[in-house]
């Protein structure tokens, strides 16, 4: 079992491919589970539906959110996150297309801990996701569970 986990949740499945790729090159033993929207995102974190075998309280370490998601939008996801107290301090990182200054202060002031705009050039993202996840789960202190 991996040490640790991230939660992506992204619609698009080349960006899923690139994440992963990326991920493996930045923390080896890092799991990546993959949400193509906003409810299959809740249903992971909150241990619901399709995985409800899974234990809750097995939170990943981040969660890496899009905004733009068919369903549910990425704000609306974190804006549930941060209204449950067992997922409220789960780190979660909006990784999105959007530069706009009402989309980066919406998505801080509902509780997101960073945001990072999606390069266009495939180096530029991955070399943004290499340090997004050497950040969050190398440098990083997180909070303990309660």
């Amino acid at each position: 079992m991996a040490s640790k986990q991230i939660l992506l949740v992204e619609d698009n499945p080349h960006l899923y491919e690139l994440t992963t790729s990326s991920v493996s090159v930045a923390a080896p033993d890092c799991a990546v589970v993959w949400a193509r929207d906003g409810r299959r995102a809740l249903d992971f974190l909150w241990a619901r539906a399709d995985f409800s075998h899974r234990d809750p309280s097995n939170l990943p370490d981040l969660v890496i959110l899009d905004m733009n998601l068919p369903d549910l939008s990425g704000l609306q996801v974190l804006r549930q996150l941060r209204a449950q107290p067992r997922t409220a301090l789960v780190p979660v990182v909006m990784l999105t297309s959007s530069r706009l200054p009402e989309d980066i202060l919406a998505c801080y002031r509902h509780g997101a801990n960073g945001y990072v705009a999606k390069p266009v050039a495939f180096s530029q993202y991955r070399s943004k996701l290499l340090r997004l996840v050497q950040f969050w789960l190398e440098v990083n202190e997180a909070p303990l569970p309660l």
